[in-house]
C-alpha cells in the first residue's frame, strides 16, 4: 500500500509531495500524442505564416502585419505547449522560477493576442466603413507602432499582475511538485476588464458596425443602383478584396473568441483565484488548439498563403530576388 501511495506522488522522497493525476496508461498516451501533434503543427504552420509575410514584399501590408503579430503569438503558444505536456500528470519537475515564468509568458502572450485581435478589428472597421481614407489612416508604420505598443503594454501589465509570483517563486506552493500562481483580487478584476471584457466589447461593437456597412455595400453592388466613387487605385475590385479580407479575419476572430472564452469563464466564476496547472489544463489546451487553427484558416481563404507555402517548401525563397515574387 505504501508502494502504491509513493507511486502516486510526484516526488516520493518527500512526504509533502504533490499527488499525480491518476489516468490509465492508454488515456495518458493518447493525451501525450494529441498535445505533441498539436504543438508540432502549431509551430510549423505559424512559422510558415511568419516566413511568408516577413519574406515576400508583396505581403507587407498593414493587415498582414497584424496577422504576422498574431502568428508570432500563436508560434510562441506552440512552444509553450511543451510545458503543458510536462504538466499532463499534474507534476512540475522544473524549478519554481520556471513555473512563474511559464505563467507570465502565458498571460503575456494571451494578452498580446487579444490586443492584436482588437487591432485587426479596427483595421477592418476603417477598411470597410471608411475605404476612401483607409490608405492614409492605416499605414505600415502606424501598424508597426501599434503592434509594438500592444506587445510592450501586454508584457508590462502582466508583469505587474504577477509581480509577487515572479519576485518570490514558489511562494504559494503548498507541496513539492506543485505549480501555481496567485493573483490578487483587484489585479484579477483589472486583468479581466482590460484583457477580456473591454477588448471583446470593442470587437463586438466594431464588427456589428462593419457587418451593417458590408451588407449595405453588397446590396449596392448587386443592384448596381449606385457606383462606388473612388480616388486613385480604389475601385470595386478593391472593395471586393477588402470584403474578402473581412470574411477571413471574421472567421479568425470568431474561432479565437470561442476558444479563449472558456478560460475567462473560469476567471469570472472565481475558479482561477489560485491557478493550478491541472485545473486549467482543458481551457489552456483549447486556447492552444486555436493557435493551430489560424494558419489552416489562412490556407482556406488566402491564395497568397498557399502560394507562399509552395515557394517555401520547394526552397524557391532561397533564390536571389525571391522576395519580389508576386504571391498575391
Amino acid at each position: 500500500m505504501n508502494t502504491l501511495d509513493e507511486a502516486d506522488l510526484c516526488f516520493p522522497q518527500f512526504n509533502s509531495s504533490y499527488r499525480k493525476i491518476t489516468r490509465s496508461p492508454a488515456v495518458s498516451m493518447l493525451i501525450y500524442i494529441t498535445l505533441s501533434s498539436i504543438a508540432v503543427l502549431t509551430v510549423v504552420l505559424n512559422l510558415l505564416v511568419i516566413i511568408s509575410i516577413f519574406h515576400f514584399k508583396k505581403l507587407h501590408t498593414p493587415t498582414n502585419l497584424l496577422l504576422l503579430s498574431l502568428a508570432v503569438s500563436d508560434f510562441l503558444v506552440g512552444l509553450l505547449m511543451v510545458f503543458q505536456i510536462i504538466l499532463i500528470d499534474g507534476c512540475w519537475f522544473l524549478c519554481d522560477l520556471m513555473c512563474s515564468l511559464y505563467f507570465l509568458l502565458d498571460y503575456g502572450i494571451t494578452s498580446a493576442s487579444v490586443g492584436t485581435m482588437v487591432l485587426i478589428s479596427i483595421d477592418r472597421y476603417v477598411a470597410i466603413c471608411d475605404p476612401l481614407h483607409y490608405s492614409t489612416k492605416v499605414t505600415q508604420s502606424r501598424a508597426k507602432v501599434c503592434v509594438l505598443l500592444c506587445w510592450l503594454s501586454s508584457a508590462v501589465f502582466q508583469g505587474l499582475v504577477l509581480r509577487d509570483n515572479v519576485r518570490h517563486p514558489g511562494r504559494y506552493n503548498s507541496c513539492y511538485g506543485e505549480c501555481i500562481v496567485v493573483v490578487e483580487y483587484v489585479a484579477g478584476i483589472v486583468d479581466l476588464l482590460l484583457s477580456f471584457i473591454g477588448p471583446v466589447s470593442i470587437i463586438v461593437v466594431l464588427y456589428v458596425r462593419v457587418f451593417v456597412v458590408a451588407v449595405s455595400q453588397a446590396r449596392t453592388m448587386r443592384s448596381h443602383v449606385t457606383t462606388v466613387k473612388a480616388s486613385g487605385s480604389f475601385n470595386l475590385t478593391t472593395l471586393k478584396s477588402e470584403r474578402k479580407a473581412l470574411r477571413t479575419v471574421s472567421v479568425v476572430i470568431t474561432v479565437f473568441l470561442i476558444c479563449i472564452c472558456p478560460y475567462y469563464c473560469v476567471t469570472l466564476t472565481g475558479g482561477d483565484a489560485v491557478l493550478s496547472a491541472s485545473s486549467v489544463a482543458f481551457v489552456m489546451c483549447l486556447f492552444y488548439f486555436n493557435s493551430c487553427l489560424n494558419p489552416l484558416i489562412y490556407a482556406l481563404f488566402y491564395p497568397w498563403f498557399r502560394k507562399s507555402i509552395k515557394l517555401i517548401i520547394t526552397l524557391e525563397i532561397l533564390k536571389p530576388g525571391s522576395c519580389e515574387a508576386n504571391v498575391v
